[in-house]
């Protein structure tokens, strides 16, 4: 069974900058992939970005060059550093971990809201 609390999101201005965070608890193997997925109001939940155990990561396309994602396996930590944010990111967003070689969601986050307006 595997826990996963993610926090830090917010409200923050186009241009602004957010870092999201997710500790997972529980029986954590190094070679999960850890990500981050978002969903915004009518639309369907979407993949921004993974990382595997030894560093390896992926991008949605237009979070390239603005997110940053990486994790501590010491701690079973994954953050998501995302910077020049946009309108369009507001989203609830989703920290997730799954094997490595599977497609299977093993388990989900509660959610954190990021709205950015101004």
């Amino acid at each position: 069974q595997v826990e996963l609390v993610e926090s830090g999101g917010g409200l923050v201005q186009p241009g602004g900058s957010l870092t999201l965070s997710c500790a997972a608890s529980g029986s954590i193997s190094s070679t999960n992939v850890m990500g981050w997925y978002r969903q915004a109001p009518g639309k369907e939940r979407e993949l921004v970005a993974s990382i595997t155990g030894i560093g390896m990561t992926k991008y949605e396309d237009s979070v390239k060059g603005r997110f940053t994602v990486s994790r501590d396996n010491a701690k079973n930590t994954v953050s998501l550093q995302m910077n020049s944010l946009q309108p369009e990111d507001t989203a609830v967003y989703y920290c997730s971990i799954r094997p490595l070689g599977t497609t299977r969601i093993s388990a989900w986050g509660q959610g954190t809201q990021v709205t950015v307006s101004s």
